[in-house]
């Protein structure tokens, strides 16, 4: 498969449901998502209006992810681990650099590891309350 950039909502989506058929089937974080999310359609949608105002800055995201991961977090009895991220991290690289190429597919990368340290840290201080 030729790689091509990374432009419109349509490739976004693309990424976002290549990616989650990835997490779906992991063994480590299959489990956590397959137990918590009910409605994959409504949620693909959601992430793929969160990753477009990412990369295209479209603000159609509206939601609260720290909320929402702390929720995930609080479900898993707060065993969410670094290793949980730097796994979905590796399939977010993986999927990006099977589909995508050029500046926004290495702008999702780095917005990947940058909002994946922000949401680990709002868990961690979201436990001591």
């Amino acid at each position: 498969m030729e790689l091509k950039e990374l432009e419109n909502r349509e490739d976004v989506s693309q990424l976002v449901r290549s990616f989650y058929a990835k997490v779906r089937v992991d063994e480590v974080l299959g489990p956590i998502f397959n137990g918590i999310i009910t409605d994959w359609e409504s949620h693909l949608a959601l992430l793929t209006d969160f990753w477009d105002t990412q990369l295209f800055l479209k603000r159609k995201y509206h939601g609260n992810p720290i909320k929402a991961h702390n929720e995930v977090d609080e479900k898993m009895n707060h065993n969410t681990t670094p290793e949980h991220f730097g796994l979905w991290l590796n399939l977010w690289f993986q999927t990006i650099d099977e589909l995508f190429m050029g500046d926004n597919a290495f702008i999702a990368k780095n917005r990947a590891r940058q909002i994946s340290s922000m949401l680990y840290l709002q868990m961690f201080q979201n436990r001591s309350k």
